[in-house]
């Protein structure tokens, strides 16, 4: 695991900004503390180089019986200039894709839904500008794979800039809809089929 990478700054700078360097010990906290849910495991990436002048990245992956039916990538983008399109100095990139059930995925609302945990979820930490898109994906296979069953996803990719430098909740709300996606029960909640009942 270890701390979280973060693009080379540039070649003037000397030292990382203090704001910045919050925001990775904010991440390397999310990576090496204990997980919000057992079912969520967190790690460092590598951050893309182009899209600011300091940037850092951690990937998830949600599990049920062993097998993956989520995942997921967080990307924090700083840049002590501002950057057009934002509002203040950081903005937040997340990606999540997550298995759906068919009938789920054939609902023509699931897209608002999805996207309405998203904007529910970040209300309780502040945010402004946010934009995104939801796509629902079926795969069907052919030929020597007919056999395999149909399957389907949903994307949604996001971004949004924080109201305030403090990133946690914000890293806590991708976390949360990322479950959500993968058809976890809210934080706090034990399912029932999990519970033996």
């Amino acid at each position: 695991m270890g701390a979280p990478r973060m693009t080379p700054p540039p070649t003037q700078a000397s030292e990382v900004p203090a704001p910045f360097q919050r925001a990775l010990e904010t991440l390397r906290l999310a990576v090496e503390g204990d997980p919000t849910r057992p079912e969520l495991e967190l790690e460092d990436m590598p951050a893309p180089q182009r899209l600011a002048p300091y940037s850092a990245a951690i990937s998830a992956s949600v599990y049920r019986d062993d097998a993956e039916i989520a995942m997921g990538r967080l990307i924090v983008l700083y840049d002590p200039q501002g950057h057009s399109g934002w509002v203040g100095e950081f903005r937040i990139v997340a990606y999540i894709r997550a298995d759906l059930e068919p009938e789920i995925a054939a609902d023509p609302l699931i897209g608002s839904v999805a996207w309405s945990w998203l904007t529910e979820t970040l209300d309780a930490v502040g945010y402004a500008g946010v934009s995104g898109t939801i796509t629902r994906a079926v795969s069907e296979s052919f030929g020597d794979k007919r056999d395999d069953p149909s399957t389907t996803e949903l994307e949604m990719r996001a971004s949004w800039s924080p109201a305030r430098e403090e990133l946690v909740g914000h890293v806590g709300a991708w976390c949360e809809v990322m479950c959500m996606a993968a058809g976890l029960p809210p934080a706090g909640i034990t399912s029932l089929t999990s519970s033996g009942s």
